[in-house]
């Protein structure tokens, strides 16, 4: 699949979910994605106002991340950090569904948390005159099988989120073509599919993006884009 550089930066997510980083590597972080027209930085609570901050009058939108990385906050807790990081100014949520929740079966736990968690975005949003907040579902791909990465499809689309991430990054194996595959053969058209996780050069990007990624999360953001425009890399 042929990419032109402008296209691959608003596939990207660019990501800086270290629990050591600083303001200052925000600072940066939001630097390279005003340079590169990235689609969003993703980073945790502490940081949304500093990179809302950072990128004000710019095409680059806030990304938070809610109960990261292992889902296993109380429904209280996830809709009250869903809440607040929309009110510091994040345009897009990346919540990680409960993990302990779906290993142990409990189905209806799991929906019911997302579906409390999607109500309270798009009531927040609208209040704070945010306009429509996109809700990333986290799930962790390498530790479910088949049949359950169908339910979670199933529980996500019911919920009404906007998109399914293969994983979080922290979960050992990060993002896998076949299971990008899986989730965009699961999903209707109205859910897009997010792979994360180890996605370290150009061909990682397009393959995914192959596979039927409409985002992509990476640290790597900035190599990926200028291995992508070096015209020795065969195409």
């Amino acid at each position: 699949m042929a990419l032109r550089l402008e296209e691959l930066a608003k596939t990207i997510d660019h990501t800086l979910l270290r629990p050591t980083a600083t303001v200052g590597d925000v600072d940066q972080l939001c630097e390279e994605a005003r340079e590169h027209h990235f689609a969003s930085v993703c980073v945790l609570p502490y940081h949304v106002p500093h990179a809302v901050d950072g990128l004000r009058s710019c095409d680059v939108k806030v990304c938070a991340v809610i109960s990261f990385p292992f889902g296993a906050d109380s429904t209280r807790a996830k809709v009250a950090a869903a809440e607040d990081a929309i009110q510091a100014g994040a345009e897009e949520l990346g919540a990680v569904l409960s993990l302990p929740g779906l290993l142990s079966g409990d189905f209806r736990y799991v929906r019911d948390q997302l579906v409390s968690v999607v109500r309270a975005v798009r009531v927040k949003s609208v209040n704070a005159g945010r306009g429509i907040v996109l809700l990333k579902a986290i799930i962790e791909c390498a530790v479910l099988d088949d049949k359950l990465k169908r339910l979670v499809c199933k529980i996500a689309e019911d919920a009404g989120v906007d998109f399914v991430e293969t994983s979080t990054g922290f979960g050992g194996a990060g993002a896998a073509a076949r299971d990008v595959e899986l989730l965009r053969d699961c999903l209707p058209e109205s859910v897009g599919v997010k792979a994360s996780g180890g996605i370290e050069t150009p061909g990682d990007a397009e393959a995914m993006v192959a596979a039927g990624a409409g985002r992509i999360g990476t640290s790597h953001a900035v190599a990926i884009m200028r291995g992508f425009a070096d015209p020795r890399r065969a195409r």
